[in-house]
């Protein structure tokens, strides 16, 4: 077996955390990375050791590899845990640690190529027998005629993708001729910049679409499961904001049509540790296609934990030692329903525009069924150089009514100022019919929500006056405290001086 005793987190924010948390629950010594920009954050505090690699850039700190290497060398770090994001599906990395000597917290390499590259993965999937959404593509460069010319043929609305990498980047949807061309210009400038590769593909676009995901889990000695699905259906430009598990439009047959499916991908490239085999679900047909394979960690891991109660970070460093599945798929059951919620750093009633500064009030929900996972605290820096995610609160009860009810109260206690978030935003999603009844596809939000909402400016005005004389009333309310003969002056005078602060 393996050694995996000290391992080197190769990222930063909540996954940092939540690895750290997993290391020490398996007496593993915790090694943190982190720029400049990211000194003072809990991570690094939280680590064993800490180490920094440069200014705030992601490309001269996190995803610089040399870096990585030395520190790895430099702390005697064993293995390496990339999370996800950043050199997390980058195949060079996880050789080039796996050559120092260093034990990846992960897939093969092999794995990571041949899924990481959606046309090859495309040709690996229809060899194992997995359906494929309608499309063309080739894993050479296709040029400018071949892609105009399989847009006629395939017929409109059509998805223009980048053949590497993910997350929305060099992705267009299409509905008429006359679009194709630019759309296919503009996806290859974005796959270029964004992944060094500027082949781009065509898949016919299925409309009222539901984005349903199976995780996996595999252990190097060929073994294999699935842990159910996820419904992360709830999209903007693609980027996913709320998911949950169980999805409420799968029942279970056709959970395990799918699960079958997604262990028959894995098992066609050699695949061990965790990964997650994405799906489009046609609403109407009630028809599954292959997407692609996530060869990583997903940040909505978490909900498939709540409902299986399988730690899947844990079990990716058992795998990584060599160890055996102590999980065999038939013991593999879900239980209750689990609704996570993204809580970004960007405000909402301003076009989603990214929020920074520094976080001067921070209040985590908690009660039964709530787990957040954080990356920040009260006091931390919000910077413009990473990803917008700052926590997701994870929320669990026996049935998705309930869940939601509870998802809705974790939301409304959840307190972050001196920034804007997502939050206000969730707690009218989460209330709209739509969500309430499962009735949503993957452009819901663009579609219904956010462009057709009716604006009623003659009321913002009185909303805000009433808000804060509510907020004025609570307050008064919350800190109106009884005097008794018994308090000395000194105790009086102290609680009224509270009071008139807080006033």
């Amino acid at each position: 077996m393996d050694k995996v005793s000290k391992v080197l987190i190769a990222n930063r924010g909540e996954i940092a955390v939540r690895i750290i948390r997993a290391c020490k629950e398996m007496n593993c010594s915790a090694v943190a990375v982190f720029s400049e920009a990211d000194r003072m954050q809990p991570f690094v505090r939280m680590a064993d050791e800490a180490y920094c690699i440069g200014p705030p850039p992601a490309r001269d700190s996190y995803l610089d590899l040399k870096k990585l290497l030395s520190v790895a060398a430099q702390s005697g770090a064993d293995a390496v845990h990339p999370g996800y994001g950043f050199l997390a599906e980058n195949a060079e990395a996880a050789e080039a640690f796996e050559e120092a000597g260093v034990t990846w917290i992960g897939p093969p390499v092999d794995a990571i190529r041949r899924m990481g590259d959606k046309l090859t993965a495309r040709e690996t999937v229809k060899a194992a027998g997995l359906p494929l959404v309608p499309g063309v593509g080739d894993t050479a460069m296709m040029n400018m005629d071949e892609l105009l010319r399989a847009g006629e043929s395939m017929g409109y609305p059509v998805i223009v993708k980048a053949a590497s990498g993910g997350g929305g980047k060099g992705m267009r949807i299409v509905h008429s001729p006359d679009e194709l061309k630019e759309s296919i210009r503009i996806a290859r400038l974005e796959s270029e910049s964004s992944f060094g590769d500027s082949r781009v593909y065509l898949e016919k676009f299925i409309t009222d679409a539901r984005h349903i995901e199976i995780q996996i889990l595999g252990d190097q000695l060929g073994n294999v499961i699935h842990l159910g699905e996820r419904d992360c259906s709830l999209q903007r430009r693609h980027q996913k904001l709320i998911e949950e598990a169980p999805s409420p439009v799968v029942d279970e047959p056709l959970r395990q049509r799918m699960g079958e499916m997604a262990v028959k991908a894995a098992c066609e490239v050699g695949y061990y540790s965790a990964g997650t085999v994405e799906f489009v679900f046609d609403s109407a047909t009630r028809e599954f296609y292959f997407l692609e394979m996530n060869t990583r960690l997903q940040v909505e891991h978490t909900i498939t934990e709540r409902v299986t109660g399988i730690d899947i970070v844990k079990e990716m460093i058992r795998i990584a030692r060599g160890e055996a599945l102590k999980t065999k798929q038939e013991d593999v059951a879900i239980s209750g329903h689990s609704i996570e919620c993204r809580i970004l750093a960007e405000d909402p009633w301003q076009g989603f525009m990214p929020s920074i500064g520094k976080i001067s009030g921070f209040n985590l929900p908690s009660g039964p069924g709530v787990r957040t996972d954080t990356g920040v605290t009260l006091g931390s820096e919000v910077s413009p150089y990473y990803d917008s995610l700052l926590a997701k609160i994870i929320i669990w009860d026996t049935t998705r009514e309930e869940a939601l009810i509870r998802t809705l109260l974790a939301l409304e206690e959840f307190h972050i100022t001196g920034i804007q978030t997502t939050i206000p935003f969730y707690i009218q999603l989460l209330n709209t019919d739509a969500f309430k009844t499962g009735a949503f596809h993957t452009r819901f939000l663009e579609d219904e929500l956010l462009y057709k909402k009716e604006e009623h400016e003659h009321l913002r005005i009185p909303a805000t006056i009433a808000a804060t004389l509510l907020a004025h009333q609570r307050n008064r309310q919350a800190y109106v405290m009884p005097q008794s003969k018994s308090e000395s002056v000194w105790k009086l005078l102290g609680k009224r001086t509270t009071l008139a602060r807080r006033l």
